[in-house]
């Protein structure tokens, strides 16, 4: 069973400077968008190829997406287990939740064009 993890336990760990892998699964364009300080993009579609050359099996990875209704960071917390990471968070929430409690993001510094 994967453990979840709410937005006040997320926001403590990072104060307190646990030591803890934050994986966006979105897009790379949803990452370059907006995202949760001190979190790295591997796409869901890109775990099983890139995970392995990014986190040791024995770290604490937290996993997190869009909202409580997207489920990719629930499907890519599944795929690390079966992958054998042991200590393996969701944080369901995602980066909704994440804004809904006035955390900082970091934004893209690139203008976008209209349209893009």
């Amino acid at each position: 069973m994967i453990k979840t993890i709410s937005r006040e336990r997320l926001r403590d760990m990072m104060e307190r400077n646990e030591d803890f892998v934050l994986v966006d699964v979105l897009s790379p364009d949803s990452f370059e968008a907006e995202h949760i300080p001190g979190s790295i993009n591997i796409p869901f579609d890109e775990i099983e190829s890139r995970v392995k050359k990014l986190i040791n099996r024995n770290d604490k990875v937290i996993t997190y997406c869009a909202n409580f209704h997207c489920d990719l960071s629930s499907n890519a917390a599944q795929k690390l287990t079966e992958l054998g990471y042991k200590n393996v968070w969701e944080y369901e929430g995602g980066l909704q939740d994440w804004k809904e409690g006035s955390y900082p993001l970091v934004k893209s510094t690139r203008a976008k064009a209209v349209g893009e």
